[in-house]
């Protein structure tokens, strides 16, 4: 995390920063007295700082400010002679030199064929990806391109003269040439300009080039644009590993092994190391040094998913009980048994993998070895032969050493006018109807044993009984909402199956009960107390679903004031936004971690609500947040209804704490996901379901060595829906090299974008954004100049050099960077800022991919004999045709674009209509029409949808009608609506930036 209050960054040391000093949340002791033993090895140090790397001095403005030219650019201007000073003084430091007389460093040797992505032409594998120098021009000047009159909506037409539009097929791409080179015939170094020239100041990039555009030597050339088919595209790398390894068995038994990437199917076999589905890593070889991870950095992080769900052709996790003798563990650093622990002396003690301690066997776990000094029962063991597994845990890891209740689940309605005019009211109490007979359960249990229980609520609580003996729900109001307090315990929580015909009373009369209420004004804060205090005195953990809609402004707790403030866009009070504006929600959320009370919240706001703040909790509890803007009846309610049934039957565990282990030599530093920390070690949650990923840094505090690689244990204990108390626990062994090219070889880039993006989102609450994008820049470019430094083969300076798992990533980093949360405008709702910095927060990499690069399918196209997906496209509108209709999902949000010369006959099969005049763009189902292509498009939205946490709202888009706006800013390749470079440009401006540091 950033430093609150420091503001910018240190200078860095040589290619790179040492890791700085952070803040975390300072609270109350984890719940159970030693749940997790202590682990001395992972005490020491103050927690990091996030963002290492020198900030660049200049950035970007925004492209299109169609609406106030006049206003600040969202990203700075070169900045003064101070400012590059420092940078000046920041490279001086760094020690990097040019190749000089152009051998690679003879301790990396030259790259294999694959090293490299080539850059250059459609891909031909065996060439490393250099941008040769020679006869290609540079696009046209930024001026021509984007000067304060281009049009919000850029014509569609295909256009070669410069304007907004496709490029050319045939344009080719040369790289930015060093300082004082030229390129062709008489170009200036391309220069990423965006937007509107402001008084005194060149807008450029990060590592923009002084003396711009404007520059222009010899007689004018024809002006090609830069061919975005000679740059790596994402579909490629997608398309290439599946064709490696769709299919195929994927055997976990090997050290350091590169996985299939998110995009693969293919089934995993545990032999040893946790499934990917569980553990991904931004690398899977760990640099031997500190000094190396500071000259690549290179995150060193893993993304963990502990309660990934498994494909029904995959084994489910093995239950291993050793009774009242509980799990063994090593005495020194509490690490549980697992295949890295190797035994001796007969088998009569162990050597831990992760501490090196030598520990007795406990006689119960007594076994001979084999001739090759395996324990006889290797395979019979879960423990020994895979790498995820789960424990009975005995009551020394329970609270209060007893064990636990059966969680419970709490459903709060707001009652107030304006949910019971739009009929949400009517729409949650139907539904729960059907949705409480899918109550989570164990596998083999006939009936839940979640209990339930309802509280309606605007500016005072309702309790309800609902005590199966009952003839009539019976109702308690609670009016003093300053200290909230649970008026009835016996009959509040109950047995959904028992007590179900009073349950369908109370849901029959709720509706009916409030259909005359005027009160507007809600409380919020006091509703998450009442619930958490019911929890609490029932001695159980559980879940409370809150629908919600409006600002909380009645005198309560918690109680919010509007203030949705543009005017804070672009300067550096914008943190103010993302932060909560009363504390009672961060105290509020410190105690129902305590307590195991997990909040998801349903929100269906119709103007401001504050999500940063009515968000905090669900978050931090590790429950999820859904918004439906504008919530209407017809449009909406398939999608709301979607979510709510998919949130109650998900897989989930409750009252959790979660310690990374790792093995000598590097540690845990740093956690970001919906989770609470107490201390620098454990991560608490109310709860953690399937979806939710905990992604974890480490540093280095020893040397690693090559011989026994780094091994990471991540344990989670925590409370089955049926109230069982388990430890799951995923090993993975990775390797370590003092090879920085083995580093680069073992990369995954979808698993650092869901890493940078993690620590940018934390950041934005201290720091400007500005700083933020210049040093995800700067860090983008750094990593890959050091790879151009030390792992490449010699070439000229002009050529863009991208090794070979890396070669998409800044395709991803600049989506990153145009992202909402990123790159304030006044036409995005500071809402939706928030809701977005929240989501990506506790995605898995798979989810975070999708957001980052949406999944584009040309279904016209549609072979309707086959259910295999169409192939994807690149999000750009280039690759769009007039006569093609296209579908985009990014997890969110589902666009289906209809082209002006649309074939009627697709038209007629989806729709049901004659032509696309007939179209009705306002619905958000496709209607059943009982042909090929209706159920063929209808089964791919459903495969897409299928593996996806949040329900996606179809949107259907005409082009050239105004709607078409929100669809083209999913383009991600493309100039960003409101600001933020083109893939194209944003390459040209980190090969700038490569350039400088290697100068």
């Amino acid at each position: 995390m950033l430093q609150p209050g420091v503001g910018m960054i240190k200078p860095a040391g040589p290619l790179g920063a040492a890791p700085p000093g952070g803040m975390l949340p300072q609270g109350h002791p984890p719940p159970g007295p030693h749940q997790f033993g202590q682990n001395g090895a992972h005490a020491q140090g103050p927690p990091p700082q996030r963002f290492p790397g020198p900030p660049p001095v200049s950035s970007a403005a925004p492209s299109y400010p169609p609406y106030s030219p006049s206003t600040q650019s969202s990203y700075p201007s070169p900045g003064s002679s101070a400012s590059m000073a420092q940078l000046g003084s920041q490279l001086g430091a760094m020690h990097i030199n040019s190749y000089g007389s152009g051998a690679a460093p003879p301790s990396q040797g030259p790259p294999g064929p694959a090293s490299a992505a080539s850059v250059q032409g459609p891909p031909q594998p065996p060439q490393p990806s250099i941008l040769q120098p020679g006869s290609q021009v540079l696009p046209p000047p930024p001026t021509a391109l984007n000067g304060p009159g281009a049009s919000p909506l850029p014509p569609p037409t295909h256009r070669p003269d410069g304007l907004p539009g496709p490029a050319p097929p045939n344009a080719q791409y040369q790289p930015a040439p060093l300082p004082g080179q030229t390129l062709g015939p008489g170009y200036p170094a391309q220069q990423a300009n965006y937007g509107p020239p402001v008084a005194g100041a060149q807008l450029s990039y990060p590592g923009g080039f002084p003396g711009g555009p404007a520059q222009m030597a010899g007689p004018p050339q024809p002006q090609k644009k830069l061919d975005p088919d000679s740059v790596p595209s994402p579909i490629q790398v997608i398309e290439s590993d599946r064709a490696s390894r769709v299919g195929q068995v994927y055997a976990t038994n090997a050290r350091g092994q590169i996985p299939p990437l998110v995009t693969t199917d293919c089934v995993i076999q545990d032999q040893g190391n946790a499934s990917p589905r569980y553990i991904r890593c931004t690398t899977y070889c760990l640099p031997c040094t500190s000094e190396m991870a500071k000259q690549a950095q290179i995150p060193l992080a893993a993304i963990i998913t502990p309660f990934a769900t498994i494909p029904s052709n995959e084994t489910p996790l093995y239950l291993v009980n050793h009774g009242e003798a509980g799990p063994v563990r090593c005495n020194r650093c509490k690490a549980y048994m697992c295949p890295f622990m190797q035994f001796i002396e007969g088998g009569r003690r162990y050597q831990c993998g992760f501490c090196s301690c030598v520990n007795d066997v406990p006689p119960f776990y007594f076994q001979h070895l084999d001739h090759i000094g395996r324990r006889l029962d290797h395979y019979e063991k879960p423990e020994l032969s895979l790498g995820s597994y789960e424990y009975v845990a005995t009551l020394d890891y329970c609270r209060k050493n007893k064990p636990p209740n059966p969680p419970a689940f709490i459903f709060m309605i707001d009652v107030s006018y304006s949910n019971i005019k739009n009929g949400l009211v009517k729409l949650i109490c139907e539904e729960l109807k059907t949705v409480l007979e899918r109550l989570p359960k164990e596998d083999q249990e006939e009936t839940s044993a979640v209990r339930v229980g309802f509280i309606t609520y605007n500016k005072v609580l309702h309790f309800f009984n609902v005590k199966s003996n009952l003839a009539q729900p019976q109702m308690m109001v609670v009016t003093d909402v300053s200290e909230v307090f649970v008026p009835l315990l016996d009959g509040f929580l109950v047995n959904y199956q028992e007590s179900q015909s009073v349950i369908h009373n109370l849901l029959d009369q709720i509706p009916e009960m409030f259909a005359d209420s005027n009160e507007n004004e809600t409380v919020f804060a006091p509703v998450i107390q009442a619930g958490m205090e019911a929890l609490k005195a029932a001695d159980c953990p559980g879940k409370l679903f809150i629908f919600h809609s409006s600002l909380p402004t009645a005198e309560a707790p918690g109680k919010l004031k509007n203030r949705d403030d543009k005017k804070l866009i672009n300067t550096d009070k914008e943190k103010i936004l993302f932060q909560p504006q009363a504390n009672v929600y961060e105290s509020l959320a410190k105690d129902c971690v305590a307590h195991g009370c997990c909040v998801t919240l349903f929100l269906c706001p119709s103007q401001y609500v504050d999500v940063a703040s009515l968000g905090l909790v669900p978050l931090l509890t590790g429950g999820t947040l859904y918004k439906y803007n504008g919530f209407q009846m017809h449009l909406d309610s398939q999608q709301f209804l979607n979510d709510l049934r998919n949130d109650i039957e998900k897989k989930i565990g409750f009252d959790a704490i979660m310690r990374v282990r790792t093995s000598t030599g590097f540690r845990a530093t740093d956690f970001f996901g919906g989770i609470y920390m107490n201390n620098t070690t454990d991560a608490e949650m109310a709860a953690i379901d399937c979806d939710k990923a905990v992604t974890v840094e480490f540093k280095h505090d020893d040397k690693l060595s090559e011989d026994t690689g780094a091994l990471i244990q991540c344990a989670v204990l925590y409370t089955t829906v049926s109230g069982q108390r388990r430890l799951r626990i995923h090993n993975l062994a990775l390797n370590c090299s003092s090879q920085l090219a083995d580093l680069y070889k073992s990369c995954e880039t979808d698993a650092l974008v869901n890493f940078f993006a993690k620590s940018a989102f934390k950041a934005v609450l201290h720091q400007p954004l500005k700083v933020i994008r210049e040093i995800l820049v700067n860090q983008t470019a750094h990593m890959l100049a050091c790879y151009r430094k030390n792992c490449a083969s010699p070439s000229a300076a002009s050529q863009l050099i991208l090794p070979d798992s890396m070669k998409v990533l800044p395709v991803y980093m600049n989506s990153l960077l145009k992202n909402c949360v990123l790159l304030g405008r006044p036409e995005i709702s500071t809402d939706e800022r928030a809701y977005q910095r929240q989501l990506v927060m506790t995605m898995g990499v798979a989810d975070s991919q999708l957001f980052f690069y949406p999944q584009l399918l040309p279904i016209h196209t549609l072979d309707v004999k086959s259910t295999t997906l169409p192939a994807a496209i690149r999000c750009s509108e280039t690759r769009l045709s007039e006569e093609g209709i296209f579908l985009l999902a990014n997890g969110l949000n589902m666009f289906l674009w209809l082209g002006v010369s649309s074939p009627p006959e697709l038209i007629q099969g989806i729709f049901n209509v004659p032509s696309l005049a007939h179209v009705n763009t306002d619905m958000t189902l496709l209607p059943e029409v009982g042909n090929p292509y209706s159920q063929t498009l209808r089964m791919i939205m459903g495969i897409i949808q299928q593996k996806r946490p949040y329900s996606m709202k179809l949107t259907i888009v005409k082009q050239r009608e105004q709607p078409e706006m929100v669809f083209r800013q999913f383009l991600v390749e493309d100039k960003g609506l409101y600001g933020g470079s083109s893939y194209v440009d944003f390459l040209c401006c980190v090969h700038k930036e490569i350039c400088q540091l290697l100068n």
